[in-house]
């Protein structure tokens, strides 16, 4: 994801914000919701080519604070 425009997209617009292209671990999604303050963010090849879970990558960002449906 790139943070940077994603802070600055949120920052700007008064709706949700949905990070998109660009995660390859769960920390690129808590990052993506937090330093880049996405209201939600997209992953799909980690999930596909079985690098992580949706469990496991759930876990971890309420594990951090994240509001996720476990």
């Amino acid at each position: 994801y790139d943070l940077e425009i994603t802070r600055a997209v949120a920052d700007a617009v008064s709706i949700p914000v949905v990070a998109s292209g660009g995660a390859g671990s769960p920390a690129h999604l808590y990052d993506a919701v937090t330093t880049g303050g996405a209201s939600a963010a997209l992953a799909a090849s980690i999930f596909h080519y079985g690098e992580y879970t949706i469990e496991e990558t759930k876990r971890y960002m309420a594990d951090r604070g994240v509001s996720v449906r476990l």
